[in-house]
């Protein structure tokens, strides 16, 4: 191992003469004022280095190396000394891709490929934090255990405590990375496992990037829209009191002579039947069709709307949220530890429309974004490779064929295809559902062999190898307990297959977007569930726009195996905007 300060041309030079090019695996560590760890093929240097961003900067450069790394935390803080990296590979975003669940430490990362009981992974003790003992009578400068298990002192940080160390961190990682290449050779999966790996690690590299760069917001339009919900900003927390008793008395007016807090539902529901409405929870979708049997609902509705602005995406959230380049920034993850799909913090998922309009283009820049097309239906149609299915699928509205060959309305078929995935079977769609069965045998086969599976516990991969794990039954249920478990596991796993492939499939199209926009000066500024929001020039407004559908088409045509004759074609709806909310819905 060589350790000493050493020039980026020399460290190159070394990764070279390992046979590194564009592409090559290299694992890296590296901790600010301390030094980086770098390993590749049978080669590992231990450099000395105030800014390891810098010397990863060069090397990202000259070579344009597939990084490995233990986790994003890696590449967040490569994002903070304003260094960036074009692709990777995330030793924990594959380890959920093949272990399931969300937990993800070096220590369960190595266990899991080991074949070690994760329940038996060592736990550091206050001597094994200071590096003063080796309780298992190895080497205390091997970061491996007598028993196979990393040890836990190294584990926890011990590896940042020399360029030595980390650079042997960075080797094992580099062994972890062909450990998990072994278990994907391994593994039979509908689709290409080993794609899927690079994606989701790329996926998570672009996660961080999203939590750097954050969204353009148009502040002042973002507080005139809070104030039309919430009232005016709040002076003091006794105004604040003031604003919220106005808000509640425009409710409480409507049934006189009750005293009631609207803030709990049990309470509400409990006035509701008061006045003759008897609902089981008091949701709005639930109240919705009972606008008009009395005036209350319509302003209970009202007051909900206005008070989630003034709780949850009122002023504090913009003044928590939004830094002095008005960018709103919340924590990224590439994936939600059950079937895969990115989520974020701070409200962005969930952001109300009628806050669309302050999503706006900065000045000079032009928004485009693309909305993927009954993803769903069509990736059941990629994925169960069912010829008919995908016929339809071959149409701009995948509807109609499946509507004419059922031979009901539009509406009904919708309805028949979305109940298949999502287990409804009463009313129309239970009806329609049978000329499903017969007009698609091999989609419906797919969707039935998961529901099995799930109803009796077994875990199950999506098209892409994500393994979905089931959970147990509870010790104790009663018959009828039992029987809504193994209910809601079928249906799980049958939407599950689906829904996780279809996050699959966004990602995979996503950082290719993220990929081929670069050049471009595009950036991904949000993302969500099927819809891309990404950020340009406007000189390049025209050419990002149709950049979209081209990588649409590129990773359609990467991830379905088969030949193009049978592929299913993916649509989206992609528009040039100044501001979020002039897309059409």
């Amino acid at each position: 191992m060589q350790t000493d300060v050493v020039t980026a041309d020399q460290v190159i030079g070394t990764l070279q003469s390992a046979g590194i090019s564009r592409g090559g695996l290299v694992a890296v560590t590296m901790v600010t004022g301390i030094g980086l760890g770098v390993a590749a093929g049978d080669s590992t240097q231990a450099v000395q280095c105030d800014e390891p961003g810098v010397l990863i900067a060069a090397i990202e450069q000259a070579l344009r190396p597939r990084w490995v790394w233990w986790s994003n935390e890696v590449g967040s803080a490569l994002l903070a000394t304003g260094t960036r990296v074009a692709t990777c590979w995330d030793l924990a975003a594959v380890h959920r891709l093949l272990f399931g669940g969300w937990r993800t430490s070096p220590a369960q990362i190595w266990a899991a490929l080991r074949d070690l009981d994760v329940a038996t992974v060592p736990a550091s003790g206050q001597l094994d934090l200071l590096g003063h003992v080796g309780d298992d009578g190895g080497d205390p400068a091997d970061p491996v255990r007598t028993d196979g298990h990393l040890r836990p002192e190294w584990a926890d940080g011990g590896w940042r405590r020399s360029p030595e160390r980390i650079a042997r961190w960075a080797a094992t990682a580099l062994q972890a990375q062909r450990l998990q290449e072994e278990r994907i050779a391994g593994l039979r999966v509908g689709g290409d496992l080993a794609a899927t790996a690079r994606s989701e690690s790329a996926a998570d590299l672009l996660c961080a990037e999203l939590t750097a760069d954050g969204l353009p917001i148009d502040v002042d339009r973002a507080a005139q829209i809070i104030a039309s919900f919430a009232g005016p900003r709040p002076r003091d927390a006794a105004h604040a009191r003031e604003i919220r008793s106005e808000r509640d008395a425009r409710v409480l007016e409507l049934i006189p002579g009750h005293s009631l807090d609207l803030r709990s539902p049990a309470q509400v529901k409990a006035m509701l039947e008061r006045i003759g409405i008897e609902v089981p929870d008091t949701r709005s979708w639930r109240l919705e069709v009972f606008r008009d049997a009395h005036p209350v609902i319509g302003a209970l509705l009202a007051w909900r709307k206005n008070e989630r602005y003034a709780s949850t995406f009122g002023y504090d959230w913009i003044e928590t949220h939004v830094g002095p380049d008005r960018r709103l920034r919340g924590t990224w993850f590439g994936c939600d530890g059950g079937a895969g799909r990115m989520t974020v913090q701070a409200g962005l998922h969930s952001m109300p429309a009628d806050l669309r309009p302050a999503v706006a283009a900065e000045p000079g820049q032009v928004l485009a974004r693309a909305d993927l097309g009954q993803i769903e239906p069509r990736i059941l149609a990629a994925v169960s490779a069912d010829p008919a299915l995908a016929a339809a699928a071959s149409e701009a509205d995948l509807y109609a064929p499946v509507a004419q060959r059922l031979g009901v309305e539009r509406s009904v078929a919708k309805v028949a295809v979305l109940a298949a995935m999502y287990g409804q079977t009463s009313g129309a769609a239970g009806e329609a559902l049978k000329g499903l069965e017969s007009a698609y045998p091999i989609a419906m086969r797919y969707l039935r062999t998961a529901y099995e599976a799930g109803r009796a516990g077994r875990s199950v991969r999506t098209h892409g190898g994500r393994l979905l794990t089931m959970w147990p039954t509870p010790a104790g249920p009663t018959e009828q307990d039992e029987r809504a478990n193994v209910a809601s596991r079928g249906r799980y796993a049958r939407n599950a297959v689906i829904q996780g492939a279809a996050a699959e499939f966004f990602k995979a199209w996503a950082v290719t977007v993220r990929a081929r926009g670069a050049p471009l000066g595009a950036q991904i500024v949000m993302c969500l569930h099927d819809e891309l929001l990404v950020q340009c020039p406007h000189d390049q407004g025209a050419a990002v726009a149709a950049l979209l559908t081209d990588c649409l088409t590129e990773t359609a045509a990467r991830w379905q195996p088969w030949e193009p004759r049978r592929q299913v074609r993916f649509v989206a709806d992609v528009s040039l905007i100044n501001r979020w909310s002039e897309a059409k819905a």
